[in-house]
């Protein structure tokens, strides 16, 4: 384990503490303190809260002011319950009634589709809706799964979620490690989860389009689906009114490596699955992240 700081003890303290209370708590009252602390959230980390007002201006002209200010505090909100979530995600309990009882599944047969091609499956998502449930469902579903985090800064804090998410038998694969982790886990006939609308620096990225910017996408899951012909299933979860989820699948793609760019041109598209899936609910996307850090002078003339 990395070096322990005074300041990592202290944070992991309060992490368990907070842990401890919201999972004594009835899952009604847990959800309302997260929503209750998302909106502590905009007053204390005013800089986040200029930040995800500021993208989401630029992301979204269409919206006014007040729509703007509306889905910025719903945002916070939905930050503070997903908190919440991923702090009792392990409660869920495998062979239980809890998978229909809190969310609604649609297209599930996809992943076994993909699977049965022997060749394993990218599950494509992002950081939309309460993605970590991923974890429970998948483990349900009788399907074998890793998942690419990149690790926290508190070498306490990321042992305890790391913790959590392997309860159900997802394998962590650390996203510094690169692509030989996610070769290996597709040849053993796995499902990977890759979130992929975070900023990856060059070189290994290209220059995307994300909600009318430019944007960083690493390009290593549209290099590792063409050059193996692995099946790509997108798959979201969306928190609904009643704080059920609805989670769906789309259908399965096979990426092509003909003609010029194909890399690019991949990755766009999967940038734009991912687009579209943010548009059904803007306020439940990671609007506080750095995403867009494309300086103008980067940017090749073929790609302004």
């Amino acid at each position: 384990m990395a070096s322990v700081s005074i300041k990592h003890r202290a944070e992991y303290f309060a992490l368990r503490v907070v842990a401890v209370i919201v999972r004594g708590l009835p899952r009604k009252t847990a959800l309302a303190f997260g929503r209750l602390v998302g909106r502590l959230g905009m007053k204390v980390l005013s800089g986040r809260y200029c930040l995800a007002k500021e993208n989401m201006i630029k992301a979204l002209p269409e919206l006014s002011e007040k729509e703007i200010e509306e889905n910025v505090r719903k945002n916070f909100e939905h930050m503070g319950v997903s908190s919440v979530e991923m702090l009792r995600l392990d409660m869920l309990k495998v062979g239980s009634d809890d998978i229909h009882h809190y969310f609604d599944l649609e297209n599930i047969h996809l992943f076994h589709e993909a699977l049965e091609l022997n060749r394993g499956v990218i599950l494509l998502t992002g950081h939309l809706g309460f993605w970590e449930a991923g974890h429970f469902i998948m483990s349900e579903l009788g399907i074998p799964c890793a998942a690419v985090a990149k690790p926290l800064k508190n070498p306490l804090s990321d042992h305890f979620f790391e913790r959590i998410r392997t309860s159900y038998g997802t394998e962590i694969l650390n996203s510094r490690k690169g692509a030989r982790r996610i070769l290996k886990s597709l040849r053993e006939k796995q499902a990977v989860v890759v979130l992929l609308d975070q900023h990856i620096s060059p070189p290994g990225s290209v220059v995307t389009d994300f909600f009318g910017r430019k944007a960083y996408t690493t390009t290593a899951i549209a290099n590792i689906a063409m050059k193996h012909q692995v099946p790509i299933v997108p798959v979201f979860f969306l928190r609904q009114s009643d704080d059920r989820y609805k989670v769906w699948a789309e259908p399965m793609l096979i990426l092509s490596d003909d003609g010029e760019n194909a890399v690019s041109k991949n990755t766009q598209r999967l940038t734009e699955i991912i687009e579209t899936a943010i548009r059904k609910d803007v306020s439940q996307w990671f609007w506080m992240h750095k995403r867009w850090r494309v300086k103008p002078d980067k940017v090749k003339d073929s790609e302004k």
